[in-house]
């Protein structure tokens, strides 16, 4: 922004000292104005779009804990008037030195900023415990099963049966003899930098299946809402037409409580109902022809390209 600043004042001292005389003289200072004024007004006019679309939200929470490199907080908030209940879930804090101070168990305000891409914090302060009310917890309701064995790289992708966004019944068959990617979401998921972000991610791969030859074109999407509840077939598939998925290549499914259960806690997605939402975490797969996991990614720091380069090199089974 300040190279953008600088620049824009120094177009404005040529202009002012005679702009039009001095550019036939200096061919290349003209030459890279014209290059780089559409990035110039592009970049200003972006900057002032996310900002004045942004929405602004004051939070108070308790820190629970942090990521391994405390790139996130994760912080059981208030009730956040009209965007979000109660919860615990992962900030990322937009200047890491504010967070640099903080333990787990320190009651914090914040601000939470939120566009149509992404979500951040600022202005952390250490506040009193007393002035954060936070909501009453009901008792966590019992697993359906017990502990399922975390699934690894180069393992087998276990069975699953789920119905997908047309009410028909999908399990791995289905796949068998194609490359798919595997992700987590619900529909009903605020924020933008989670379920959203996978499925502009997903929407970037499904472009680049179809755009592509030879075994990338062959790859599927396969995307499972853990919440079978309100994730209804009819729901998955407005859904679905929304994220302007091909029903050739990405699948929306959900399941029974028993079968969610039993994905989640294989691939490690901690799903915890709060407040009439989800507080949950994010794991996305990519399984081979052979039904072999190649890779995991858990949360949402991986790339479409990461895929993308990865499945050609996949030997096929």
């Amino acid at each position: 922004m300040i190279y953008i600043k600088t620049f824009c004042f120094f177009c404005g001292v040529l202009s002012h000292r005679g702009f039009s005389n001095c550019v036939p003289r200096f061919p290349i200072i003209r030459l890279l104005l014209v290059l780089t004024f559409p990035v110039v007004f592009l970049g200003c006019g972006r900057s002032e779009n996310i900002e004045a679309t942004a929405r602004h939200y004051e939070v108070r929470g308790i820190v629970r804990g942090f990521a391994p490199d405390r790139s996130t907080i994760e912080i059981e908030h208030e009730n956040i008037t009209d965007f979000m209940p109660s919860m615990t879930m992962p900030f990322t804090a937009h200047d890491p030195k504010e967070s640099s101070t903080l333990s787990v168990g320190d009651a914090v305000s914040f601000r939470l900023i939120v566009t149509d891409q992404d979500s951040w914090i600022d202005q952390i302060k250490k506040i009193n415990p007393g002035d954060v009310q936070l909501a009453v917890r009901k008792a966590g309701f019992a697993p359906t099963l017990q502990p399922s064995a975390r699934l690894h790289q180069g393992d087998t992708m276990p069975a699953f049966k789920l119905t997908d966004q047309d009410g028909q019944i999908i399990t791995l068959d289905n796949f068998r003899g194609r490359p798919f990617v595997l992700t987590f979401i619900f529909t009903r998921c605020p924020m933008p930098n989670f379920c959203p972000l996978m499925m502009r991610h997903f929407a970037d791969l499904q472009m680049a299946i179809k755009a592509k030859a030879g075994p990338l074109s062959e790859t599927r999407l396969l995307s499972v809402s853990f919440d079978p509840e309100n994730d209804t077939p009819v729901v998955l598939k407005k859904y679905a037409q929304h994220e302007g998925a091909d029903s050739g290549i990405w699948t929306f499914a959900t399941g029974s409580k028993l079968q969610i259960d039993q994905l989640t806690r294989g691939f490690a997605v901690i799903v915890q109902p709060e407040a009439g939402t989800i507080s949950h975490g994010l794991a996305t797969a990519l399984i081979d022809s052979g039904g072999r996991i190649v890779e995991i990614w858990h949360g949402n720091g991986w790339k479409p390209e990461e895929i993308i380069e990865k499945v050609p090199q996949l030997t096929p089974k």
